[in-house]
């Protein structure tokens, strides 16, 4: 009995320590590092769960470099269905709301930023080439400034959808549209103190406490409704990143969800060259099933796909057929440039390392080239176990017992039957095994 009430006040006494939110709450999102897939499903869950428990309140805490762009769309369309008011504070002092992050900081109903941090830089990345520095116009001379440029027409598009995106938020919301257009046109960016003064946002406070307090009292529109926020006395729950949210932000990492597709590529490839084990297809099927699911989330470029198919299809048929290393340096190239250009996207958090895109692509020439090379060698060479393998034995006559033959052999003392007279220390050579019979003939000492 005194058992079963300790159990229970430990149990109590867990409880009251755990965070809980209450109806009462200013529930706070983290939105910390590269948007993608993970941040988007963990702010756009945390949402969901705020409006379900009542909340009055979603803070989202900023401090982004940007990310990509359906990953940020996805955020929006919650943002602007909300029936709860949203205010993005940019924080704490020295982090950053760029690209991707200024559009979230103007779909909200209120922004804010801390001292020290700054935003902006809204240009799509898609548009600059890679490793390619921006020349000023005023700079280029004059006939590449008359010359159309390739791809022009696509950056254009690309710019006026940007500007037109977060013009509509701007007008939405009732901020600065002029210089949201600077911020993509020309990736513009600002301290927290010139926004304040630009009417890009409506508060500086240092902290979330600072925050609620510069809150109280201000008016917001939510939908049709219109909120007169009372947040002084509020308390602030900070929603955790659950198991799914890290689960997803672990395979939607390009370097492991290439990882992934490629050992399920090659458990498949070992169990369909050698079936029967069992343990290379399943962790094959379970891996390419994980990387399939993160690409789907991922902007992948099927033209790097098929390239790496092509890769491992050319070294797997220089290990069947060698061509004197044409098949298998063609193979090898098409894997790396498969690579490079699996992820269709400039932003550098969303790009496969390239070395670790050198390491694997010779771990794998290697394991195709060699290894499999070995597993073809292997099944042509004569088996060598069982019975067969005395088959071509040498092996001398021990007893003759009533016209019967006898041999010891690997051990064994086995009957023989010759077409020739047999005598003790007779040598003889095995051409079959009958049974428990050998037949044999005599040979030549």
């Amino acid at each position: 009995m005194r058992y079963k009430f300790a159990v229970l006040c430990l149990l109590l006494l867990a409880g009251l320590a755990a965070p809980s939110a209450s109806a009462a709450d200013a529930w706070l999102i983290e939105i910390d590092g590269p948007i993608g897939p993970a941040i988007a499903d963990h702010m756009v869950r945390g949402l969901e769960q705020a409006q379900a428990a009542g909340a009055v309140l979603v803070i989202l805490r900023i401090d982004t470099p940007g990310g990509l762009d359906t990953a940020m769309r996805e955020m929006i369309k919650a943002m602007l269905a909300a029936e709860v008011p949203l205010v993005a504070h940019v924080a704490p002092g020295g982090a950053r709301a760029a690209s991707a992050g200024t559009y979230l900081l103007y779909a909200s109903h209120v922004a804010a930023m801390a001292p020290g941090t700054n935003l902006g830089a809204a240009t799509p990345v898609q548009i600059a080439s890679p490793g390619m520095p921006q020349i000023p116009a005023e700079d280029k001379p004059e006939e590449e400034e008359a010359a159309p440029q390739a791809g022009s027409a696509m950056e254009k598009k690309l710019v006026n959808d940007a500007v037109a995106y977060i013009q509509s938020l701007a007008q939405l919301r009732g901020r600065n549209a002029q210089w949201a257009e600077r911020a993509v046109r020309e990736g513009a960016s600002l301290s927290a103190e010139d926004a304040l003064a630009a009417g890009v946002i409506e508060i500086i406070a240092l902290d979330s406490a600072e925050l609620l307090r510069a809150l109280d009292g201000r008016e917001v529109l939510v939908g049709a409704t219109r909120h007169t926020l009372q947040t002084r006395d509020l308390g602030i729950y900070t929603h955790p990143v659950d198991w799914r949210s890290e689960f997803l932000a672990v395979i939607t990492n390009p370097n492991v969800a290439y990882i992934l597709m490629l050992v399920g590529i090659y458990g498949l490839l070992l169990e369909f060259y050698n079936p029967g084990v069992g343990l290379p297809g399943v962790t094959g099927a379970i891996c390419l099933l994980l990387a399939l699911y993160a690409f789907q989330a991922l902007p992948v470029s099927y033209a790097g796909v098929a390239l790496i198919l092509l890769g491992i299809a050319l070294m797997t048929a220089e290990a069947f057929a060698p061509s004197f290393g044409v098949l298998g340096l063609g193979g090898v190239g098409a894997f790396v440039f498969g690579s490079i250009m699996l992820m269709d996207t400039e932003m550098p958090a969303y790009q496969v390392a390239l070395p670790m895109i050198l390491a694997v692509a010779v771990f794998s020439a290697g394991l195709l080239v060699f290894v499999m090379g070995m597993l073809v060698r292997a099944r042509r060479q004569v088996v060598v176990s069982g019975l067969e393998q005395l088959r071509g034995a040498v092996a001398t006559v021990e007893s003759i017992d009533g016209g019967h033959a006898r041999v010891r052999l690997e051990g064994e003392l086995w009957s023989v039957r010759c077409d020739e007279p047999l005598a003790a220390n007779d040598r003889v050579t095995v051409d079959a095994v009958d049974g428990v019979t050998l037949r044999v003939h005599k040979t030549e000492r």
